[in-house]
C-alpha cells in the first residue's frame, strides 16, 4: 500500500478554493524554525547582538520560500537551528566562529510521534554578523562583497534546502532531488575566506561538500530507497499495518551494510544514524528474538558508535 505526502498532510494547491485561500498560501512558508544563538564563551560582546542575531537568522529561514509548493500551516517542517559560537575572528569586526546544530523533524502518520530527519552539528562554521543589518541570499549569486557576511545565509540555506531534500525524499521516492541539487549549487559557489571552511572536498572527509556529493551520487542510490522505505513504507504504516510496516523496516538493514561496506567512513551513513540511531534502537526492541540476532551484528558494524547500544538488545 503506498501513501503520497498530499496524501498524509493534504494538498498544498487546493486548486478548488484557490480564490479563497490565495492570500493565505502566498505566506504559508515551508520551515517553522526555531534558532538559537548561545554566545556564553564570547567575552567583549554585548549579548543582546546575540538575540538579535538569532531573530534575524529565524526570520531569514521562516520568511523566505524555499519551494515553488504551497505549504499549510500544519505541514511546515518543524527544525531548529542552535549556532553555538566559540570565538571571534581576529581582525574581523562581527566577526565568529563555532559549529551549528541542525534539528529538523517530520510526523509520523496516525499518530502523534514525529521521526527525526535531521541530528547533525557541523563543525566548521566562520562568518561575520553585522547587527540590524537585512539578511542578503541568492541562490544565483551566493557571495556577495563580503564572504564571511555571505557565509552565515550560505550555511543556514544550504541546510534549509537540506532539510527539504530529506523531508521530501521521505514522502516520495528521490522527490527530494531537486533540494539536493539547489544545495549542491550553494556548495559549488560558496564563499571562499581564509577562515571559512567545511565547503571543500580536500577539506575533510564529512563536511558539507561530501554530503551533497554522496546524497546525489549514483554509488548511495540505494540509500535514498532505504530512506523512502523506512519512513513512508514502514514507519507510517505501523499505526494502520503493523506488520507490513515492521516487515519493511527490517529489510533495510541489509542494503545499509552493502553501501557501508562499498562506502566506508561515509558521512550520509553517519548522518543518518546520528539521527535515527535512538529510534531504531527502540523500534529493535520490539523485533523477535530471531530478528535481533540476525539485525544486531549489521547495526553494530555499520553504526560503530553505537554499537553498544544496539548489543544491549541481545542481553
Amino acid at each position: 500500500m503506498d501513501f503520497t505526502k498530499n496524501y498524509y498532510m493534504g494538498k498544498r494547491v487546493i486548486a478548488l478554493f484557490i480564490f479563497c485561500v490565495v492570500s493565505l498560501s502566498v505566506s504559508a512558508q515551508e520551515l517553522n524554525c526555531k534558532v538559537n544563538v548561545l554566545g556564553d564563551q564570547i567575552t567583549g560582546v554585548d549579548q543582546k547582538v546575540f538575540a538579535t542575531m538569532a531573530q534575524d537568522a529565524a526570520a531569514f529561514i521562516n520568511t523566505r520560500k524555499w519551494t515553488s509548493d504551497e505549504f499549510e500551516n500544519r505541514e511546515k517542517i518543524e527544525c531548529t537551528f542552535t549556532i553555538i559560537l566559540s570565538k571571534t575572528l581576529e581582525g574581523v569586526e562581527g566577526g565568529f566562529s563555532g559549529r551549528i546544530a541542525i534539528q529538523a523533524t517530520r510526523p509520523v502518520y496516525g499518530t502523534s510521534y514525529v521521526t527525526n530527519l535531521i541530528n547533525y552539528t557541523d563543525k566548521d562554521f566562520a562568518f561575520k554578523y553585522i547587527q540590524f543589518q537585512p539578511f542578503d541570499f541568492n541562490d544565483n549569486r551566493v557571495t556577495g562583497n563580503d564572504p564571511l557576511v555571505s557565509n552565515l545565509t550560505a550555511v543556514m540555506a544550504y541546510y534549509a534546502y537540506m532539510i527539504l531534500g530529506f523531508d521530501y525524499d521521505s514522502y516520495s521516492l528521490r522527490g527530494g532531488t531537486e533540494f539536493f541539487n539547489k544545495a549542491l549549487n550553494i556548495v559549488n559557489n560558496a564563499p571562499e575566506n581564509r577562515s571559512i571552511i567545511g565547503w571543500k572536498a580536500m577539506e575533510g572527509q564529512r563536511n558539507r561538500f561530501w554530503l551533497s556529493d554522496q546524497i546525489l551520487n549514483s554509488r548511495f542510490s540505494g540509500f535514498r530507497d532505504m530512506y523512502y522505505k523506512y519512513h513512508l513504507q514502514g514507519l507510517d504504516l505501523l499505526s494502520t499495518e503493523a506488520e507490513t510496516g515492521r516487515k519493511n523496516i527490517n529489510t533495510i538493514f541489509a542494503p545499509l551494510q552493502q553501501i557501508n561496506n562499498e562506502n566506508p567512513s561515509s558521512i550520509l551513513m553517519a548522518f543518518f544514524f546520528a539521527a535515527k540511531n535512538e529510534e531504531i534502537r527502540n523500534f529493535m526492541q520490539q523485533n523477535s528474538t530471531a530478528e535481533k540476532q540476525r539485525i544486531v551484528p549489521i547495526l553494530s558494524q555499520i553504526d560503530v558508535a553505537n554499537a553498544s547500544k544496539y548489543g544491549e538488545l541481545l542481553k
